[in-house]
């Protein structure tokens, strides 16, 4: 679904439906019609799930370099460039802290709008700086995923930030801090095989795509026919990897409601996975 600066009409990537721009805005960009929920910026997702005024964010200024001089058109550093001029931001997650119903937390947000969400080496450092500083402060961390997995132009250095990562939250249950992972469209790659479901608390937006490989390369490899709704958030639900599906209208009350009965000192509850 798309909304143009100026538009007042928007087009439904689910129901192929025109609707109003003010009614989009005013129902969190979920479409009245299909219930489709459209991909938000990461500002977005800040303001949907956290009290208002209560954001400080972390480690704004680091970001990738191409360290492998990459072959790319355009090069891969141009694109750095144009994304950090186009977003506002030098990543494809924003870090920092805030608070949920009034509890403090430390939280990361992917921007599926900066390269797709991938995850080259400073989105996995800014993510371990969050989940140490978590650990050390005590704050519950939640992280909202939306990305197609790791940056092939970073090549190994990317693929390195899902052991970094999974060993930061392996050190942050140890702590007995908490976690709760909010998956959103599209949860994948890299990105869900790691962070995105070793939550204590795993949650999803209804339809969201969450996987490792997509489904066409799943069914060619296997040269099977998938079942219905594979890989989609409901699909895991049934099958024990989420803990809910929740419509965005009831998130920021689910998360504040999850964080609330997470004990005080002895928060981690083994979640799957961790």
């Amino acid at each position: 679904m798309t909304t143009p600066a100026g538009e007042l009409w928007a087009r439904c990537d689910g129901c192929r439906e025109l609707v109003y721009r003010k009614q989009l805005e005013r129902r969190l960009y979920v479409c009245p019609r299909c219930g489709h929920h459209q991909r938000l910026t990461a500002e977005q997702r800040l303001q949907l799930l956290l009290d208002r005024g209560s954001f400080v964010e972390r480690d704004a200024g680091v970001g990738s370099r191409d360290v492998l001089g990459f072959p790319d058109r355009p090069p891969y550093g141009e694109r750095l460039r144009e994304m950090r001029d186009r977003v506002g931001h030098h990543e494809a997650v924003i870090t920092g802290t805030g608070r949920v119903g009034g509890t403090a937390v430390a939280i990361a947000v992917f921007n599926f709008h900066f390269l797709g969400g991938s995850m080259g080496s400073a989105v996995g450092e800014k993510l371990t700086r969050l989940i140490e500083h978590a650990a050390a402060a005590r704050l519950p961390l939640v992280i909202v995923s939306a990305s197609g997995g790791a940056r092939m132009q970073e090549g190994i250095h990317s693929l390195m930030q899902m052991a970094k990562l999974t060993g930061a939250l392996g050190r942050l249950r140890e702590a007995g801090v908490p976690y709760v992972s909010i998956c959103t469209d599209p949860t994948t790659g890299g990105v869900a095989a790691s962070v995105a479901l070793l939550g204590d608390v795993n949650l999803a937006e209804p339809r969201a795509l969450i996987g490792f490989a997509g489904p066409r390369v799943v069914a060619q490899t296997l040269n099977e026919e998938l079942p219905d709704g594979f890989q989609r958030a409901e699909f895991l639900l049934r099958h024990g990897m989420l803990d809910a599906v929740v419509e965005r209208r009831d998130l920021r009350r689910t998360l504040a409601r999850a964080l609330a009965l997470l004990p005080p000192r002895s928060r981690a509850i083994g979640g799957r996975g961790r």
